[in-house]
C-alpha cells in the first residue's frame, strides 16, 4: 500500500538542487527543477550506492559524486556512464507548503 509522506518544506530545497530524505531505513532524494518542480528518486546510485543528494544538479540530471555517473531525475532513466540501470521514481506533491512523497 502507498502513502504520502512529507519529505520537507518546498523552501527546503534550492532551485535546481537535490537533499537527502530518509524514511524507514531507505534513502531518497527530493529534486526541485529550474521550472520550480518536484521531483523524487531512490536516493542511492544504482552503480555503487552513493548519496546522490551529494551529487551536482543540472537541468534535469543529477550527477552522481563517485564516478560522475548521470540521471534524468524526472524519469530516473541512466543517462551516463557507468550507470546503467535506471533510478526508481516516486510521485510527488506541494500541498500547504510541504513537499510529499508517495511510497509504497
Amino acid at each position: 500500500m502507498s502513502h504520502w509522506v512529507e519529505a520537507c518544506a518546498a523552501g527546503d530545497i534550492d532551485e535546481e538542487d537535490v537533499m537527502r530524505f530518509d524514511h524507514d531505513g531507505r534513502t531518497f532524494a527530493i529534486y526541485r527543477s529550474p521550472d520550480n518542480d518536484y521531483f523524487a528518486t531512490d536516493g542511492l546510485c544504482t552503480h555503487e550506492k552513493v548519496h546522490l543528494a551529494d551529487g551536482l544538479v543540472m537541468d534535469d540530471i543529477i550527477e552522481c559524486p563517485k564516478h560522475n555517473g548521470r540521471f534524468n531525475y524526472k524519469t530516473g532513466a541512466a543517462r551516463g556512464a557507468p550507470v546503467c540501470v535506471n533510478l526508481r521514481t516516486y510521485p510527488v506533491k506541494v500541498d500547504a507548503g510541504k513537499v510529499l512523497v508517495q511510497i509504497g
